[in-house]
């Protein structure tokens, strides 16, 4: 699985956590997920020298880092998942765009 796909099926797992009825499970596996994603494309961005990708990316990964978790309450969480999807979205678009 290239960087392009991980990048849409990780804006679509945080779409999806928006939800209401998730059990707590499927928001540690979200973590889980978005952080390995996060770091990937990082370091996929900073080899191509896209520095300001690697940087959004270091910081959505450190937001959603399961080892040291930030907690917010869902409103704030709705959010910063809009934005990140938002985020994996472009970046797919975005690599397509350069091959």
């Amino acid at each position: 699985m290239n960087i392009k796909w991980l990048s849409i099926v990780s804006a679509i797992l945080l779409l999806l956590g928006i939800l209401n009825g998730w059990p707590y499970a499927y928001y540690i596996f979200l973590r889980w997920i978005i952080c390995g994603t996060a770091i990937f494309n990082a370091v996929g961005f900073s080899k191509a020298k896209l520095i300001g990708w690697a940087l959004v990316f270091g910081a959505i990964a450190l937001l959603f880092n399961p080892i040291f978790p930030v907690y917010m309450n869902k409103s704030s969480w709705v959010g910063i998942d809009l934005i990140s999807s938002f985020t994996f979205f472009l970046a797919a678009y975005s690599i397509k765009n350069q091959k």
